[in-house]
C-alpha cells in the first residue's frame, strides 16, 4: 500500500497538480521509455510493447482532487472560500486543511450553533457561509498569506484499518496507484500510453487534450468510484459495495461504455478468478466522457475501485478490491488484441 499512501497524502487540487505529478514521475521514470508533460499539466508515460499486437492503448487516471479555493477575505482575517469540484458542505465544518503551496494549517469554521437562529438550525450550512481560519490577524495579513486563487486541500492522514484503508483523494489517486503498478511491471504486447491527467474534477479537461494527443485505438480509465453500501432505513441500490471487487460501468452521466470492452474485462476477470461488479447505471462521471468523444471516437471502458465517503476529507476502500483492480487491469491487458474491437 506504500504507493497508494504516498499518492493519497500528496496534494493536487484541480489546476495545481504539480506535487502529485512530480511524485508519479519519480515512481515510473525507470520503468518507461518516455515521459512528457504538456501545457495542461498532464503527465504522459510511454511504455513500448513487445510488438506482438499492433495497437496503441491509452490507460488514464486523473491526478487532481477536489478542494477549496480562496475567493475573498473577512475583516477578521478569515478566508472566504469556494469549492473546486463537487463537495458536500455538510462534511466540512471543523475539518483541518492545508492552505497553498506552503501548506499553512487551517480549520474550516462556521457560525457556532448557539448563535444560529430559526431555520438556520434546520438546514445544512451553505459553502459561502463557511470560513477558513489560518490564524491571520486581520484582512491584510490573510491576503499576504493566502492570495486570491490559493488552493486549499484537506489535511488527512492515510491509515490501514484491518481489511480497509482510509485516506483523502482516493478519487483518483487509487487509479493513479493502479497505473503506476502497471507501468512498473513487464511490458505488454502493444505500446501503452499512460496519461496521468489534470483537471478531471472541474470538467474532465485534461483528458480531452490527452486523448487527442495520444490517438489511441482504445482507452481504459482507472478510477475511484462511489460505494454507497452502508446500512439504510430503506432498501436502495448501493451503487457499488466494498469487498466485491473492482467495478465496471454500463453508463454514467458522461458516457455509454463500449460493450466490447466490458465483455473483454468480464471474460478476463472470469479467466483469472477475480471478482468484479457492475456499478449502478447513471451515477457520476469519469474522464471517459471526454476521451470517447475525441478524434473520430475512441472505444472506452472504466475499471474502478469502490470507495466510501468519496469527495470527503477521508474516504475508505477495501484493500482486497484495490489489489484485485491491479490484478484485473494487468490480466485484461495481457489478453488484449485487435480481436477485442471486432464488431459482430
Amino acid at each position: 500500500m506504500k504507493i497508494l499512501r504516498q499518492l493519497s497524502e500528496a496534494i493536487g487540487v484541480s489546476g495545481a497538480e504539480g506535487e502529485v505529478r512530480k511524485l508519479i514521475r519519480g515512481m515510473i521514470e525507470a520503468h518507461v521509455d518516455d515521459l512528457q508533460t504538456d501545457t495542461m499539466g498532464n503527465l504522459f508515460a510511454f511504455k513500448k510493447g513487445t510488438g506482438r499486437a499492433r495497437l496503441m492503448v491509452m490507460v488514464d487516471a486523473h491526478m487532481d482532487e477536489v478542494g477549496l479555493m480562496v475567493m475573498g477575505y473577512a475583516g477578521d482575517g478569515m478566508l472566504k472560500v469556494g469549492s473546486v469540484g463537487g463537495i458536500d458542505s455538510r462534511v466540512l465544518v471543523g475539518k483541518r486543511v492545508l492552505v497553498g503551496p506552503k501548506k499553512l494549517p487551517g480549520v474550516i469554521g462556521a457560525k457556532p450553533i448557539h448563535l444560529l437562529e430559526g431555520s438556520e438550525r434546520e438546514k445544512a450550512i451553505d459553502l459561502d457561509a463557511l470560513r477558513v481560519d489560518i490564524g491571520a490577524d486581520g484582512k491584510s495579513a490573510a491576503e499576504g498569506k493566502a492570495p486570491l486563487g490559493t488552493r486549499i486541500a484537506f489535511d488527512s492522514t492515510f491509515l490501514e484499518m484491518g481489511g480497509v484503508a482510509r485516506g483523502k483523494a482516493f478519487d483518483d489517486r487509487v487509479g493513479c496507484a493502479v497505473l503506476v503498478h502497471l507501468l512498473q511491471g513487464e511490458p505488454f504486447a502493444f505500446d501503452l500510453a499512460a496519461s496521468f491527467t489534470a483537471q478531471e474534477e472541474v470538467g474532465a479537461r485534461g483528458a480531452m487534450v490527452a486523448a487527442n494527443r495520444i490517438h489511441p485505438d482504445l482507452a481504459l480509465v482507472l478510477e475511484g468510484t462511489i460505494a454507497d453500501d452502508l446500512p439504510k432505513d430503506e432498501p436502495s441500490s448501493p451503487t457499488t459495495e466494498l469487498g466485491k471487487g473492482p467495478a465496471l460501468s454500463w453508463m454514467d452521466h458522461s458516457t455509454l461504455y463500449d460493450r466490447r470492452l466490458n465483455d473483454w474485462l468480464v471474460a478476463s476477470a472470469e479467466a483469472a478468478g477475480i471478482p468484479c461488479q457492475f456499478k449502478q447505471p447513471g451515477i457520476g462521471g469519469t474522464n471517459a466522457g471526454s476521451i470517447h468523444l475525441a478524434q473520430e471516437g475512441i472505444p472506452t471502458a472504466v475499471l474502478s475501485v469502490p470507495c466510501r465517503y468519496i469527495h470527503a476529507p477521508l474516504a475508505m476502500l477495501s484493500k482486497k478490491d484495490y489489489q484485485n483492480t491491479i490484478k484485473l487491469a494487468r490480466a485484461a491487458l495481457e489478453r488484449l488484441d485487435a480481436d477485442v474491437l471486432e464488431r459482430s
